[in-house]
């Protein structure tokens, strides 16, 4: 009995953990495609540089 629960927990927890890095991936995709808009779009704010962030 107890190396099938001590199974079932290792399932749970490796799933849990495939979802996290997947969802981490989601997230990192999004940040990207912001990251690649702000260079395509480049408005400038107070006649700078025509960037949209303050590097």
């Amino acid at each position: 009995m107890l190396p099938l629960i001590l199974v079932l927990l290792l399932v749970l927890v490796l799933f849990g953990f495939g979802f996290a890095v997947k969802a981490l991936w989601i997230v990192a995709g999004v940040l990207l495609v912001l990251w690649l808009l702000g260079f395509v779009i480049r408005r400038p704010v107070g006649g700078g540089a025509g960037r949209w962030y303050r590097w």
